[in-house]
């Protein structure tokens, strides 16, 4: 199964009241029309699309990760634990974009944010849950692919994509082999866990150990829309063309002859 969540773009009228900067300003946090992308490659695969933007809640990451400076309520010194992207500022609801520091115009009460987990966040997960399981259950392994886009990477010869895992520990090695040959086939250069070895939704539904595998990928947004970041270029069909090559090829990993069979 597919899941598309960071390139939400219904954005709620709270959203933008609470906004210190131009709507524009939103638009790195976006993996914008990834989800266009991903619907053209899509054949039968089930395929989940967050309508919330990420900046109205972060689906990529715990419900622990909040932060001080964006939530009234929470304060640094009562919090159990952070982690490196909530330090960056890109909690569960973020609070910086790309030049700009702080996006809003106020901290979001407790209660408004327990509103955002309760409403977006809980369902998108328990219907991942509920989706992998069933599947497991039918065929005995299940696959979620986790779709995403990232900012050009630095260097004289950066990856066009970069296949996450965990390190191993969200999918058996074959399966984020076989998603990295195929991207390889396609012409794409491509990197493994380095820089982008999945967030929250790998850590949460990637269970190997009981036939529940989950594969980030991280696709050079460069490569499939124009200029300003903003539309579809030439390029688009290509990168859906090669994301289709690795849904196959983890269908086949996964079950043997099961691309053959359709």
């Amino acid at each position: 199964m597919l899941s598309v969540p960071h390139a939400g773009r219904a954005y709620p009228g709270a959203l933008l009241d609470a906004l210190n900067v131009p709507l524009a300003a939103l638009l790195p946090l976006e993996d914008r029309l990834i989800d266009e992308v991903t619907l053209s490659a899509r054949r039968h695969e089930t395929l989940l699309i967050a309508r919330r933007p990420r900046a109205w809640i972060d689906l990529n990451r715990a419900e622990w990760e909040r932060d001080p400076q964006v939530e009234a309520d929470v304060s640094a010194q009562g919090r159990p634990r952070s982690s490196a992207k909530l330090r960056a500022g890109l909690g569960l609801v973020p609070r910086r974009s790309s030049g700009f520091d702080h996006i809003w115009n106020r901290r979001f009460t407790n209660q408004e944010i327990d509103e955002r987990i309760g409403i977006d966040h809980r369902p998108y997960h328990a219907a991942l849950e509920e989706l992998l399981r069933a599947a497991r259950a039918r065929f005995g392994i299940a696959v979620l692919l986790d779709i995403h886009s990232m900012p050009g990477l630095p260097g004289a010869d950066p990856p066009d994509i970069v296949i996450g895992d965990r390190f191993g520990r969200s999918a058996t090695g074959r399966l984020s082999s076989a998603a990295e040959a195929a991207a390889t086939q396609s012409g794409m250069r491509v990197a493994t866990n380095s820089p982008y070895a999945g967030g929250h939704i790998l850590d949460t539904h990637g269970r190997p150990e009981r036939g529940i595998h989950a594969i980030q990928i991280e696709i050079d947004r460069t490569r499939y829309l124009d200029g300003a970041m903003e539309w579809l270029n030439e390029e688009a069909g290509e990168v859906a063309a090669m994301l289709r090559r690795v849904i196959d090829a983890l269908a086949e990993a996964a079950i043997p002859g099961a691309v053959a069979a359709e």
